[in-house]
């Protein structure tokens, strides 16, 4: 009851706010024509990321931007399909026809505008180190979300299975990474190894990456990067669109399915969207790995307006995911039994009702975005509440019961350029609540709130870009006492840190081609509860876990370039980077042992030390003739305890991508290709062998084959891919199964990463009303 008023609070204040913020009506109309032939281009689309409004070119190349604010300069960006994208800041107060002239390109379109910088803008002209994943590439067959950015250099992740992926950016994952959706910091229990993104893998149009501390912009936990998951662009005026997506994986019976609306009727906006997802045991090159299936249920809607005031977004989502463990029970020929000690059935494994122990996650996010405008500016305001729900089931009553309640608000105020300058003034404040509702304890219940305020400023040039901006960040932690059958198992702990952060980023184009972009900075994170204030039994990792209340915060001082080039047959970049951390926190295990509940388990114990990572990463795409697309990708990382003088644990191995795809131009068909790819992991032998064990490196087949084909007007995607095509044995260096990590009573003990897996997807998007 509480949500749905909550909820209907928010829907009335998005219905006044087109009175209090009523401004001149604008509109604005334009051109896109080909600029080789000159000819129009009907079907392309423009986008004003800053105020959320498209639209689509008619038959004659024209478009009509409504309900646009009568002043002020905004990026404007044109997308269509063979042609590279173009962009134009235009000022509104003087605007009247655009012109967009779209120059041919061999080498696909790219997503060169990045919005989860604090000044949108090309990437061209934003320092920080970034990638873009577009709708296409996340409808390549992937586990989930994070399984899809994998594919960008630098990007790695910590796996449980395929359901659970966390994030690593640079070699650092956890509370280190930031993840927005809806312009909200998604908050659950990134702390935990095998808590995953709580976020429909189909709800994204795009993700942006930004590799390298954001503290800046996020404050605290943005020491290794961003990922920001952008919302679809809301439909054209007077349209409703959708699409469907329907998914099969072989490997463990997945099936994925998707449903999404969209529309808009005079600016008042709205969008939703239904997921399921449902699979059973994954299947190793060596049989099934027993009760590792789950089953996901995901809702989300939108509705808003978008006037010449700006825009105002209310977006609701609702997040279930239940997921199966197994804690391993072995015969005496090493086979995986039931806890009674009889074998397993092919039935058992592609039994889609999960057995215990299990998880039960549950997260639940409103979220009001909103862009006025204000004076000589914008002012970007977004409003939060999330609760996340984790519980931990060895039977019909959770054993561990998580509720975490959070409260965000974030302002910005942008102040119009003036001779090249932009200035931005932000204020964010965060407040979180989390409770113990279960009958095992592992972190005690606690309260924390955050409250930071930042001033950046960026100068244009017409070949070369400055920032400067410096934070202050201030956050406490207040863990509290709790006593189990008369023993204190949690003692109260009470935690203030503050902090002042900055960063210098420098662009500069040399020519339309070559471009060079650095950063130097500083950031830092604030230790979390679970760091802080663990003692107890964690489950899903299988180790025991004790904090300590008396870490500092974390910081660290980063320095990264980067040199791209795009040519018309070559595309290229290669960046490197340093990031040093003082104070850096990790749990560790030293052979110290505990026994509980009849079990051993391994102790780790919170620490800190100082670390140093570096790296490269790299990318070369080729493209000789129309029809042959040659990718590479190259991401290395090394990071070492500085003050043991030892390699730091758990970190990614060097990864090399290889992809050759054949596009042929078929009668009948869009988009057609046959892909051939080579992923290869390199030996990660840089491992703290106190607790951790070397993995080999390995090499994955893939290949795929796909294309567009129209019944009538309507376009249908079909593809089919297969990954580990030659279901090789291998371990990722960052999965939870690999031997030494998975069992801690047997070293040796490891569950090989999934076998061969062929994915048969379709893909309708269509539109109802036009």
């Amino acid at each position: 009851m509480k949500k749905l008023q909550l909820i209907g609070l928010v829907i009335l204040y998005t219905l006044l706010s087109s009175t209090v913020f009523a401004a001149a009506l604008k509109n604005i109309t334009g051109k896109v024509i080909d600029a080789s032939t000159k000819q129009t281009l009907p079907g392309a689309t423009i986008f004003i990321p800053d105020l959320k409004v498209s639209a689509v070119t008619n038959n004659d190349g024209e478009f009509t931007l409504n309900n646009l604010p009568s002043k002020g300069s905004y990026l404007v960006e044109v997308h269509y399909v063979g042609y590279k994208t173009a962009t134009q800041v235009v000022n509104f107060a003087s605007a009247t026809g655009l012109a967009f002239s779209l120059q041919p390109t061999a080498i696909e379109t790219k997503e060169i505008v990045i919005t989860g910088s604090l000044i949108s803008s090309t990437s061209k002209r934003n320092s920080a180190s970034s990638a873009v994943i577009g709708k296409d590439q996340l409808l390549q067959p992937s586990t989930n979300l994070i399984d899809a950015l994998t594919k960008i250099p630098g990007v790695s992740q910590i796996t449980t299975g395929p359901s659970i992926s966390k994030p690593v950016i640079r070699g650092l994952g956890y509370n280190r990474i930031v993840t927005l959706d809806d312009g909200i910091k998604q908050q659950g229990q990134q702390w935990g190894d095998e808590h995953g993104i709580e976020i429909d893998q189909f709800k994204s149009d795009r993700v942006e990456v930004l590799r390298g501390a954001a503290s800046l912009m996020y404050g605290s936990d943005a020491l290794g990067g961003v990922i920001n998951l952008l919302e679809p662009s809301t439909a054209p005026e007077g349209q409703i669109k959708g699409e469907f997506i329907t998914n099969y994986s072989t490997n463990n019976g997945l099936t994925a399915n998707s449903l999404m609306l969209n529309g808009n009727e005079n600016g008042f906006v709205w969008r939703a969207r239904g997921t399921y997802k449902n699979a059973y045991s994954f299947k190793t090159p060596t049989g099934y790995f027993p009760n590792s299936g789950f089953n996901e249920t995901d809702l989300s809607g939108m509705v808003g307006l978008n006037k010449s005031w700006g825009y105002t977004h209310l977006n609701v989502s609702n997040f279930h995911n239940n997921i199966g463990f197994y804690e391993p029970t072995l015969d005496d020929n090493g086979n995986f039994v039931k806890e009674d000690g009889s074998a397993f059935t092919n039935d058992d494994y592609k039994n889609r009702a999960l057995e215990y122990p299990r998880q039960d996650i549950r997260h639940f996010k409103i979220a009001l975005n909103n862009n006025f405008i204000i004076g000589n500016g914008n002012l970007k305001a977004d409003f939060g509440y999330q609760q996340n729900q984790r519980r931990e089931l060895d039977g019909p009553d959770p054993a561990l019961f998580f509720d975490l309640k959070t409260y965000n608000a974030d302002l910005k105020y942008y102040i119009h350029e003036t001779n090249g300058w932009q200035p931005v003034f932000g204020v964010s404040v965060d407040d979180a609540h989390s409770q113990n509702k279960g009958t095992e304890f592992l972190i005690p219940a606690y309260d924390t709130f955050g409250l930071g305020a930042f001033a950046y400023a960026k100068k244009n040039w017409e070949n070369s870009t400055f920032s400067i901006g410096a934070r202050y960040d201030f956050r406490k932690n207040n863990g509290k006492q709790l006593f189990d059958d008369g023993e204190e198992l949690f003692a109260p702990f009470k935690n203030k840190f503050s902090n002042v952060s900055g960063a210098l980023g420098f662009t500069h184009q040399f020519n339309d081609e070559l471009n060079f972009k650095a950063n130097a900075g500083s950031a830092f994170r604030a230790p979390n509860p679970a760091e802080l204030g663990s003692n107890g039994v964690h489950e899903g990792t299988f180790r025991y876990e004790i904090g300590n209340s008396g870490l500092s915060p974390e910081r660290s001082y980063q320095v990264d370039a980067a040199l791209e080039y795009e040519g018309k047959i070559v595309s290229a970049s290669a960046s490197i980077y340093n990031n040093y951390i003082h104070n850096y926190i990790y749990a560790s295990n030293n052979g110290e042992q505990r026994v509980a509940d009849g079990t051993l388990y391994d102790v780790y114990r919170y620490g800190q030390v100082n670390a140093n990572l570096y790296g490269a990463e790299a990318s070369l795409t080729i493209h000789p003739v129309p029809f042959i697309h040659f990718e590479n990708t190259f991401g290395y990382v090394h990071a070492q305890n500085n003050t043991l003088n030892r390699p730091l644990s758990f970190i990614p191995a060097g990864t090399l991508r290889n992809e050759l795809r054949f596009e042929p131009k078929l009668k009948g068909t869009n988009d057609a290709y046959l892909s051939v790819g080579i992923n290869s992991a390199f030996k990660q032998t840089r491992v703290d062998d106190v607790f951790e064990t070397p993995t080999s490196g390995y090499t994955l087949l893939n290949a795929g084959i796909g294309a567009t084909f129209n019944l009538g007007k309507q376009p249908i995607k079909l593809s089919v891919s297969a990954n580990n095509l030659l279901d090789q044995k291998y371990y990722d260096a960052l999965s939870r199964f690999k031997p030494g990590r998975f069992d801690q009573e047997n070293p040796n003990l490891g569950v090989y990463n999934t076998g061969r897996n062929i994915t048969f997807g379709l893909y309708v998007p269509f539109t109802l009303v036009k």
